[in-house]
């Protein structure tokens, strides 16, 4: 899935009619999921949070900047945070299936967009900034909005949009960063000096140096002399929570791939014992990304020894377990995981029991059918490669194949979820045939575009099985290297493996064919014939060697 977060800052955090009035117009944006909406009295301003599809997010952060420079008059605005304009920030965020590149891109665009249909000067920052000296936020938003007219006369021309003063709306600060994780580490002390020591030890920014005496250490220039913390792309301080009864270190991971979720538990951990503190849990504070998650689950099963070629709820739940994250409150990873918030994450057929998959594919209902057959056997051999492979991990006499044993069971996890992806996939090919046969054809222009989508819809859904074939063959070589190397008590679990890998690729390799009995685009036709005849003929030629090999060793 490609998602991205975007977090705008209106200035306006008063008059409820306008904050939601600025929340619909970005929840009514089809594939957009709204998380949070969080005013401010004193700072007059609010904070949005919502996830989507780029094309998705973008069009919502459009649409809400548009709301906004209806609603908000920043010639009345007062409030206690900086601020530039009515849409006073808009970064964008990567969070799966995205880089940051895309990320400053997006801003681009919708700057453009902002500029050009909206009247609004727009400031590009971080990530996205045309120029070094636009990357601190705090840089460009230098004098606020009561200094920006005098500042664009001075030559401070925007990225896009007019380079005159836009008195209602002020201007736009537009960009991309990284994800910043809020995370709080819980001690078993009430002492906020403690915990601000720890804080001290470990930030980014570290601490002032001090000489013999005590004293600041100062440089020729007069300036304080910092020691760096242990951390990079972490800000942290110290505090006494009243409602626990205990100190915590509050930190900000402006970065989690500079510094982990993990590496920074481990690391408070390490400077609280030497404090004669104790960690007894953590919390986040509102979302994560399911990347860092994933990433701490490895982590804490690698220093047990274990496998990591495991599914993600249980990588998940060891994350949870291991980092204490259940301690204050319940953890729930469909509440604070951002891409379990999404509409329609997860799939509705592949998180289906298997009673109910098997009543929905008996039923009339010509979807879901022989295609999401094809991909679920194929996630079935997928799996039982990865438990083959962990079963091996597990046993000494095989130490010298652990490092294998445990790509291949990542492997398998990884081919195993793209396959059960699949299952939804293929069902929601044929959905969009049938919504495509169901366009009107009363009028010549009608009747084309109908034409055209039948085509590309048609297009779309031999594609599916297609690649589903591929995975076969990657599911095929997984139980290939089972057969040969792994347990051989598991023997017959690795055999199923290849038999389910040959399975998945016939039943594709028949819903190709006849998804290509609707395509008139001879090129097309002949190109994913042949390559999909080309995979059949490769998984029946060594999957029947597979068989031969499984049989003998039995």
């Amino acid at each position: 899935m490609r998602l991205v977060e975007c977090v705008p800052n209106f200035s306006e955090g008063r008059n409820q009619k306008v904050i939601e009035a600025i929340a619909e117009a970005i929840s009514g944006v089809e594939g957009v999921e709204l998380l949070d909406v969080d005013p401010g009295k004193a700072t007059n301003r609010t904070v949005v949070t919502f996830v989507g599809e780029p094309e998705a997010a973008l069009e919502a952060a459009f649409r809400a900047i548009a709301r906004a420079g209806q609603l908000i008059d920043m010639r009345q605005h007062q409030g206690a945070h900086p601020r530039i304009g009515a849409t006073d920030v808009c970064p964008f965020v990567p969070v799966s299936g995205v880089t940051m590149e895309d990320c400053a891109e997006l801003a681009r665009r919708l700057g453009r967009r902002v500029g050009e249909e909206l009247g609004i000067p727009v400031y590009l920052y971080a990530e996205a900034a045309a120029s070094p000296d636009r990357r601190n936020l705090a840089d460009v938003r230098k004098g606020e909005y009561e200094a920006l007219a005098e500042r664009m006369k001075a030559g401070f021309k925007p990225d896009f949009g007019p380079g005159e003063f836009n008195a209602l709306s002020g201007a736009t600060v537009i960009g991309a960063r990284q994800f910043l994780i809020a995370y709080n580490v819980n001690l078993n002390t009430r002492s906020q000096k403690l915990a601000n020591e720890i804080a001290l030890a470990i930030r980014e920014a570290g601490r002032a140096k001090r000489d013999e005496g005590g004293e600041i250490v100062r440089d020729e220039r007069g300036n304080k002399v910092t020691v760096p913390g242990t951390l990079q792309a972490c800000k942290a301080v110290g505090w006494y929570i009243e409602e626990y009864r205990r100190a915590q270190v509050s930190i900000n991971l402006v970065d989690y791939r500079v510094t982990s979720v993990h590496t920074a538990f481990d690391e408070v951990c390490r400077q609280a014992d030497a404090l004669g503190l104790r960690v007894t849990g953590s919390e986040l504070v509102g979302l994560i990304p399911l990347e860092p998650m994933l990433d701490a689950g490895r982590h804490y099963l690698t220093r047990q020894g274990r496998s990591t070629g495991v599914p993600n709820d249980e990588l998940i739940d060891v994350a949870v377990q291991s980092l204490g994250l259940a301690e204050l409150a319940p953890f729930d990873p469909q509440k604070k995981i951002i891409e379990y918030r999404v509409a329609g994450q997860g799939g509705r057929l592949r998180n289906m029991t298997l009673s109910a998959f098997a009543d929905e594919l008996s039923s009339e209902s010509p979807a879901p059918g022989g295609g999401s057959v094809a991909a679920l056997a194929g996630s079935l051999s997928a799996s039982l490669s990865s438990m083959v492979a962990n079963l091996t991990h597990a046993k000494k006499e095989y130490a010298g194949l652990k490092e294998l044993m445990e790509k291949t069971a990542v492997r398998a996890q990884r081919l195993k979820a793209e396959l059960l992806s699949a299952v939804d996939a293929d069902t929601e090919a044929f959905n969009r045939i049938i919504a495509a046969r169901r366009l009107p054809r009363d009028t010549p222009e009608n009747a084309a575009a109908r034409l055209a989508a039948v085509a590309e819809a048609n297009k779309k859904a031999t594609l599916v099985p297609l690649n589903v074939m591929r995975s076969s063959v990657e599911a095929l070589e997984l139980a290939e290297l089972m057969v040969e190397k792994g347990n051989p008590s598991s023997l017959s679990d690795a055999g199923v493996a290849g038999l389910m890998a040959r399975a998945c690729a016939e039943g594709a390799y028949y819903n190709v064919l006849i998804n290509l009995q609707g395509i008139e685009d001879k090129g097309f036709f002949a190109e994913t014939e042949s390559r999909a005849r080309e995979i059949y003929e490769q998984v029946r030629r060594r999957a029947g060697t597979l068989h031969e090999l499984v049989l003998s060793k039995l």
